[in-house]
């Protein structure tokens, strides 16, 4: 179980890594760092601000690749993709940078 979780843990850190070199107008890493995008503790992105047309492409974009990860890894690991959608969500807020936002249980928050 835990070389398991171990796999998972390092293919969640490579994906995060992969996604966020995604070419559009604005970088994931702008779309963060000005409050447009948060990470949520499910394993995807989140608009923080839902009127930003170009921020909702690219979620959509991120979220789409992040979920075909999950499911090649939990395919591998034959585990549920509940189980990787966690543990990636748990790593991606951990790894979210001071002042980026993350979504929890009372909303969107600044790290």
């Amino acid at each position: 179980m835990f070389i398991a979780r171990l796999t998972i843990a390092v293919c969640v850190a490579t994906l995060c890594t992969a996604v966020a070199s995604t070419v559009f107008a604005l970088s994931l890493d702008d779309a963060k760092a000005n409050g447009l995008v948060g990470e949520k503790s499910n394993g995807y992105l989140g608009a923080v601000n839902p009127a930003n047309a170009e921020a909702q492409a690219l979620i959509e974009d991120v979220n789409r690749k992040r979920r075909q990860a999950y499911e090649e890894i939990a395919k591998r690991n034959s585990t549920n993709i509940r189980a990787v959608e966690t543990l990636a969500g748990e790593k991606a807020v951990q790894n979210t940078k001071p002042g980026n936002f993350v979504e929890g249980p009372g909303g969107w928050s600044k790290k």
